[in-house]
């Protein structure tokens, strides 16, 4: 479990293009930098002690701290100044190619740089319809940002943008492909055999001046 929770924190770092993780006595921290969330600490089988210890001596606004074990059990660790971020799910699969057929009217492309791969999927005016990226780390991979525009849903472009992914991942030698998802996207990902192996639980520092944080 702990490996793959530090393959999905390498491919995230990849699939964000930000500073690689450094490892600290609560498991791994990351260089964000962005307004919205500047630093992000994830636990790996920290205690409590260890997590509170951490949460008492952040003091930036935005910073993120995320774990692998249900809300009610790590918001106890938090004071009023944290807020809970939306609930997620580590989720993983052994990675097998299948054929990948668009519907009609749309296209699909690849590009890859730095280490990510994105796929589009462009409709017949080639306007975005959906995509996503994987963060490529050796033998594991992270599935990121799938998104499906609003006009373009419940067409099975999801679908079509995971096999496109998944057929990615294998050419660049990936076995296991791994990804944090959401509430919503987790029953699209079940339908493609991933398995759930931990919930994802967040909580965000509050910014100064009442900046909204995503």
């Amino acid at each position: 479990m702990w490996e793959i929770a530090r393959s999905w924190v390498d491919g995230w770092t990849v699939s964000r293009r930000t500073p690689k993780p450094v490892d600290a006595p609560w498991g791994l921290s990351i260089q964000v930098g962005l307004a919205s969330q500047t630093v992000r600490h994830v636990l790996l089988d920290a205690d409590a002690e260890t997590a509170r210890g951490l949460v008492a001596a952040v003091t930036e606004p935005a910073t993120w701290i995320k774990g692998f074990l249900a809300p009610e059990v790590m918001e106890a660790w938090f004071p009023p100044e944290w807020e809970p971020v939306d609930p997620g799910f580590l989720m993983a699969v052994d990675l097998r190619p299948s054929p990948v057929r668009p519907p009609d009217g749309y296209t699909v492309t690849a590009e890859t740089a730095d280490g990510v791969v994105t796929v589009s999927v462009l409709a017949a005016g080639g306007e975005p319809a959906a995509r996503g990226q994987i963060g490529l780390t050796g033998a594991a991979c992270v599935f990121d940002q799938i998104v499906t525009e609003e006009a373009h849903r419940r067409l099975g472009l999801g679908t079509v943008v995971m096999g496109a992914l998944t057929a990615a991942a294998t050419e660049h030698g990936a076995a296991t492909g791994i990804l944090g998802a959401t509430v919503q996207g987790r029953a699209l990902y079940e339908t493609l055999d991933w398995k759930v192996l931990a919930p994802l639980t967040g909580f965000v520092h509050k910014p100064a001046a009442g900046i909204r944080t995503a």
